[in-house]
């Protein structure tokens, strides 16, 4: 199966799209100005502490304090302590842990209070981006994730990850990282290291090594006012790329050159074969319109959502949990019972509901209706076809049977917010009517006046809204022939999906918006 990361950026964020055979599975934003992202790194100042939660709220720099509960400081939180003191007294000390005298454990059942105090100086990471009006959710059991495995300082502890399930492998795997892990560091094999040589098992290792040394010369030299960040989690596109690339990859497109050259340098250390997949785009047409992503997104986010054979699901947001409701709609088959199209349907919507649910990042408590289905063999075949379905998520999750009442329950990890985006539009009447578009035609072909007598004019291309774009471009003369007719100049009309429906824009033939 063909994959595909598609890469759309601007002055504020980055997007990326990921394509299985052409079909949006997958849609990531990344903002430049994001300080708290998942996996990030900070030095900071514990501002109380909860015994009745046994937790404690954390100035991170984040407008609402972290959250940080006993179960989420690590076993090995005394040992961290002590050694991010004597890297901020300027002691001289071995970053690969060596000599370092490791302290016990705290106690799995002890208390928040008995282990840290109002004031204290900590280092945390990043669990879950803010969400809503709650902070950052931090932990101080610190990991550096890499391409293969996830590196995990003071501990020694060597797990696989679950979805290895072949157990000749899980102790090839971890007999090749005890040979090469260093003292005071555990390992957490990731999916992807299933059959990795040791070689590249070590290189990355290494990678990560140079990573956690760079957090403690951070550590080490910083003398700026607390909390600090000490090591952001690589960019977005590296990060998608560590954590899901595979052979299936085969284009990798990007409308940022700087950008580009970052994914090359990257994949050069994890895939050297593949560099060649990556490319950049610079065609006029914007990336997300040309390769029909936009169209997608507008399909794929809106309460409504049509699949196969006219059945749709209705998706609504609740403040306690998302519900999903399957409809059959005018789904019709006289050869089969009412008991096998129920089945039809939603083994369909088992499929799109699972591609929504990673799509739109939807995490908490999910309900799905499905259409009642009396049959035991069928209700089974469904959860197991679900299950399956759901297997290829890198989200924590857990999937209930159908009840007596044909629900059924998901939950799903949230660590970023949830993607939403808007795909109504407002109506340009208020009266329900939309405008017919010679509305809005008198306004465009006045800046069209303006623009194409300029001194300066170098082309005009027409951005619009696809509904204009077929009336200006309908008929004999169509009012685009006229247009060259009155100028002796054709103006380029470009169909954008991602436009509202009295909006429009003028470019130049570079691509540099006029006004």
């Amino acid at each position: 199966m063909n994959t595909e990361l598609i890469i759309r950026s601007n002055s504020s964020d980055i997007d990326f799209a990921l394509l299985k055979q052409g079909r949006l599975i997958e849609l990531h934003k990344d903002k430049n100005d994001n300080e708290f992202a998942v996996g990030d790194i900070f030095l900071a100042s514990v501002k109380k502490t909860l015994g009745s939660l046994n937790a404690s709220f954390v100035n991170v720099g984040h407008k609402k304090d972290a959250f940080l509960h006993y179960h989420d400081l690590g076993p090995q939180f005394s040992s961290l302590n002590k050694f991010v003191k004597s890297l901020r007294s300027g002691k001289k000390i071995d970053y690969t842990l060596k000599n370092f005298s490791f302290e016990q454990d705290i106690d799995k059942g002890g208390k928040i209070d008995d282990v840290i105090k109002s004031k204290q100086n900590i280092l945390v990471q990043v669990v879950k981006e803010p969400i809503s009006t709650k902070g950052p959710r931090i932990s101080s059991e610190i990991s550096i994730a890499g391409r293969y495995l996830v590196l995990v300082p003071f501990s020694n502890r060597i797990s696989v990850s679950q979805k290895i399930e072949d157990r000749k492998e899980k102790e090839r795997l971890k007999r090749l990282v005890k040979s090469i892990k260093p003292n005071g560091f555990g390992v957490i094999l990731r999916t992807v290291a299933k059959d990795i040589k040791v070689a590249d098992l070590d290189r990355d290792l290494q990678n990560s090594l140079e990573r956690w040394k760079t957090l403690c010369k951070q550590i080490a030299n910083q003398h700026s006012k607390i909390p600090v960040k000490v090591l952001s989690e690589m960019n977005r596109g590296s990060s998608i790329l560590r954590d899901i690339f595979n052979d299936s990859f085969t284009k990798i497109l990007c409308d940022d050159k700087d950008l580009v050259a970052e994914l090359k340098d990257y994949l050069e250390r994890i895939a050297p074969n593949k560099v060649s997949i990556v490319k950049h785009y610079n065609a006029t047409v914007p990336i997300f319109e040309k390769l029909n992503i936009e169209r997608q997104i507008k399909t794929a986010f809106g309460q409504t959502v049509s699949m196969k054979k006219g059945a749709y699901l209705v998706i609504e947001h609740t403040e306690a949990l998302h519900v999903i409701d399957v409809n059959s709609g005018n789904r019709s088959n006289k050869n089969s019972s009412q008991a096998d199209t129920a089945l039809e349907v939603n083994l369909i919507a088992a499929a799109e509901i699972a591609r929504q649910l990673q799509l739109r990042d939807m995490g908490g408590i999910i309900v799905v209706d499905f259409i009642d289905m009396r049959a035991a063999e069928h209700r089974n075949k469904l959860f197991e076809f679900f299950k399956a379905e759901m297997k290829s998520s890198r989200t924590k999750h857990k999937i209930l049977p159908l009840s007596k009442f044909g629900l059924m329950q998901i939950t799903r990890q949230r660590v970023r917010q949830e993607r939403v985006i808007t795909t109504r539009e407002p109506n340009p009447n208020k009266n329900g009517v939309v405008e017919a578009p010679i509305v809005l035609i008198e306004k465009i072909e006045n800046d069209l006046d303006r623009l194409i007598s300029h001194p300066k004019y170098n082309g005009l291309v027409l951005n619009v809204h696809p509904f204009i774009a077929a009336y200006l471009q309908k008929g004999f003369p169509s009012i685009q022939q006229k247009w060259f007719l009155k100028n002796k100049k054709w103006i380029k009309i470009l169909p954008r999906d991602a436009y509202q429906y009295l909006n429009y824009r003028f470019y130049d033939k570079k691509g540099k918006a006029l006004r």
